[in-house]
């Protein structure tokens, strides 16, 4: 892997994480198309690493609300409040990823060597945007989320560990059709999403100090993690503005036709 193909990479897994179309699908995918070889694991930690770096600086303000608000309700022993709740629906959303993701872990990793399903996965998602904008109110404000809400968002979090299956797209899905607003539903996923990437790249890097670093990788490190970094940031910005004013639509659209594109070539190859 060269410089150019590193700086790719970072731009797909920084925009694509953020954006509802599958970051899983596009790293699968377009190395696949591209005829590339694995980055491996140092790569995808570091990838990942900037992505988290993304959603914490833009997310500032609100983390710090949710901590704040957390840390109130634990040494008040008191849930009367929105941000006292919010951390704690936070938590609960991560459950059921992190269960299901232990106990299935070697059959979603065995999807990553399949394009073709990764192609029917990414068909899945865009079903999944369209069918949230017809049904979902999109009324309710954040403030006004449920244990429940939770719950439900866990679960569409935790079906996206397959890949092609959008993570951003089935929390904001997931969000739309308990009636969550549309910004509010993203601002929500992103929130969620903190301590699922920390926790896989934390993994990934466990995993990367027992393997080790070869110092000639370093430039394509660096290159990747600032890429994924800036793209990340600016994929959150432009989410959050394209959904004030529009749906899901045109991602819908997207997956669809990258979908059924990468289909027609894994059956023409």
């Amino acid at each position: 892997m060269n410089v150019l193909q590193a700086m790719l990479l970072g731009l797909l897994q920084g925009a694509t994480e953020f954006l509802p179309v599958s970051s899983s699908a596009h790293l699968v995918i377009v190395p696949w198309l591209l005829g590339w070889s694995n980055p491996g694991l140092a790569f995808d930690s570091v990838l990942h690493l900037g992505t988290l770096l993304a959603v914490l600086l833009y997310m500032r303000r609100e983390i710090e609300i949710v901590v704040r608000g957390w840390w109130r309700s634990v040494r008040r022993r008191n849930l009367a409040l929105p941000e006292e709740r919010l951390g704690w629906l936070i938590v609960l959303s991560t459950i059921p990823g992190a269960v299901l993701g232990y106990l299935a872990e070697d059959y979603f990793e065995a999807l990553f060597g399949s394009p073709r399903a990764v192609a029917l996965l990414l068909l899945v998602t865009g079903g999944l945007l369209v069918a949230s904008e017809r049904i979902g109110q999109h009324s309710r404000p954040l403030q006004q989320a449920s244990w429940r809400d939770a719950i439900w968002i866990g679960l569409a979090q935790a079906m996206a560990i397959a890949p092609g299956l959008s993570r951003s797209g089935t929390t904001i899905a997931g969000g739309l059709l308990r009636g969550l607003q549309r910004e509010d539903a993203a601002r929500f996923s992103f929130l969620m999403v903190i301590p699922i990437i920390a926790g896989a790249a934390g993994l990934q890097i466990i995993k990367l100090i027992r393997v080790g670093i070869e110092p000639t990788q370093l430039l394509n490190l660096g290159a990747g993690f600032v890429v994924a970094f800036l793209a990340g940031y600016a994929a959150i910005g432009f989410l959050l503005g394209f959904l004030r004013k529009r749906p899901l639509y045109a991602f819908a659209l997207y997956c669809w036709g990258f979908g059924l594109l990468t289909l027609v070539i894994t059956f023409i190859r």
